[in-house]
């Protein structure tokens, strides 16, 4: 018996080797693609000895601008990876004469200090011709975001001589929000594991680092206030956890590439390393009468967990600039709550009745309620909407939960709130195949409600939770899968649906990835000019 869809998804994919290889010339790689892209045939050579950045007179920030400086060294190895290495190749030019060739950037704002934030202006114009590319952007996020697109179109020929096309692009995000998550509790990831992850971040333009810090398993956070939740919480005092000086590593790193840092502290569940180094925390589970010796929750009863959560988000606020913070509250488990008498008797005081639903809403109201009086905006998973708690109407809603998502959207907004999507997102979650085109496929706005509603959704983000995942296989994991979804949250929409044509752009990128360091996993049969070898 022939297997015919065996057959039909052979056929299809050769299709797609013979597409890649006819189109490798005339491919743009640029990675997610401009919202406008104009390019020519016509193309310049580029020497690294006669090429430069520059700030334009015009520019609000000039030499001495951290971000821009640093960017520029940066950029300057990454398009000229062959004269960094030292292997320049003195014939490569004997076919043209290689001209002076100056990058000029410009920004309205100069901001060279401060951080990315909710209200950052990414967007740049970005005009190539011969002997020069001017760069232009209200800020110097913008800037970051058109050095990256520069750096894409430059092309290396088969002798090795560098050249850039006549080019036109008008680019700024669909989505201000473009996150991706990182659990360090379940798996400990070493800092170098996170600091490349925040490069490969830059790479696809996506701009929060969502840092899911602590959770049951373990907690690597190395607090200043209280150093007993990681001396007792993390898997090992001093080789797994994050010292505040690993923290600030982090942060600068990822200020210096445009990219936010927003730290998940999840309560009320998901704390049971918490308990370890913080006695009086967690609520005592009982068996019948008698306390079981096991705990669950943070226990919602007692003043003292309320000071220990004021004190801890105020060390938060101190530690992480950004303005935003997630607070979790999904997934508790009310079973411990109902075996404890104390939690009944405060349950009936305060007339819950058996509604164990209302006491988590009376602990997250009150941690929102802390973080709002901190100037912190919360993100809490979609479960706090669902248990219809009282939320403040600044507050972010992050849909996780897979299969009704689009209702959900619908329910959210209708509401009035803010909206971040990673449903369809979890890539931790793999199978066979290019799962990679699911991600692509997803439409955040595609959901019942008025216009009004769909601004509502503010981006969206891509997890990889930690159960199956640490530092050996966590890039691959993530890249190229994760470019599917950041393509979808910076690009046009209605230019972006077809998943066959982003292919060969895809599979240009992955190889770009590669040559930049990242271990990208293949996409499908075929090879790369410079396969890597950072081994």
């Amino acid at each position: 018996m022939v297997n015919t869809g065996a057959h039909s998804y052979h056929a299809r994919f050769c299709f797609l080797l013979v597409l890649v290889s006819l189109s490798v010339e005339q491919v743009d790689g640029v990675w997610p693609l401009p919202q406008q892209l104009d390019q020519s045939a016509e193309r310049y050579s580029l020497s690294p000895q006669l090429f430069s950045f520059t700030y334009g007179k015009d520019s609000a920030a000039q030499t001495g601008c951290s971000v821009l400086d640093a960017a520029f060294k940066r950029y300057f190895s990454i398009i000229f990876p062959d004269f960094t290495k030292g292997t320049e190749n003195v014939l490569r030019y004997m076919w043209s004469e290689p001209q002076p060739f100056v990058v000029s950037v410009s920004v309205k704002t100069r901001g060279c200090d401060g951080y990315p934030d909710e209200d950052s202006d990414e967007s740049y114009n970005l005009s190539v011709l011969e002997g020069q590319a001017v760069l232009r952007s209200v800020s110097v996020w913008g800037a970051l975001r058109g050095l990256e697109t520069f750096s894409q179109l430059v092309h290396q020929d088969d002798y090795g001589s560098y050249f850039i096309n006549k080019t036109e692009i008008v680019d700024f995000p669909r989505f201000a929000f473009r996150g991706l998550l990182l659990d360090t509790s379940r798996h400990y990831l070493p800092l170098h594991a996170i600091l490349k992850t925040l490069d490969a971040m830059a790479y696809s333009k996506i701009n929060v680092f969502h840092w899911h810090i602590v959770d049951d398993p373990s907690f690597p956070y190395q607090s200043r206030t209280f150093p007993d939740l990681s001396n007792k919480g993390a898997f090992h005092p001093f080789t797994h956890v994050y010292t505040q000086s690993d923290v600030m590593r982090v942060i600068e790193h990822a200020r210096m590439r445009g990219i936010r840092v927003v730290p998940e502290f999840d309560s009320p569940g998901h704390t049971q390393s918490w308990g370890k180094g913080q006695p009086g925390l967690l609520t005592p589970c009982y068996k019948g009468s008698v306390p079981s010796g096991s705990f669950g929750p943070v226990d919602p009863t007692v003043d003292t967990t309320y000071k220990f959560m004021e004190s801890l988000l105020k060390e938060v606020k101190f530690v992480f600039p950004d303005s935003y913070v997630h607070l979790g509250g999904d997934e508790v488990s009310f079973t411990c709550w109902q075996s404890n008498p104390n939690v009944r008797a405060f349950m009936e005081k305060m007339g819950f009745g058996k509604d164990f639903t209302k006491l988590e809403s009376f602990y997250l109201e009150n941690i929102m309620n802390m973080t709002a009086t901190l100037n912190k905006t919360s993100i809490v998973w979609q479960d706090v909407f669902d248990y219809h708690e009282r939320i403040p109407q600044d507050t972010v809603l992050e849909i996780w939960r897979g299969k009704n998502y689009k209702t959900e959207l619908s329910r959210i907004t209708n509401a009035g709130y803010r909206v971040l999507l990673s449903a369809p997102w979890y890539i931790n979650h793999i199978s066979t195949g290019q799962d990679w085109r699911n991600s692509y496929a997803v439409q955040p706005q595609n959901f019942s409600g008025t216009d009004e509603q769909k601004k509502l959704v503010i981006g969206g983000e891509i997890a990889m939770w930690g159960e199956y995942v640490d530092a050996t296989n966590l890039t691959p994991r993530l890249w190229p899968r994760a470019c599917a979804a950041a393509e979808r949250l910076w690009s046009n929409e209605e230019k972006t649906m077809n998943a066959d044509l982003a292919f060969p752009r895809l599979n240009l990128f992955r190889c770009e990835l590669l040559r930049r360091g990242i271990q990208a996993e293949p996409l499908f049969v075929g090879h790369c000019k410079h396969e890597y070898d950072g081994l």
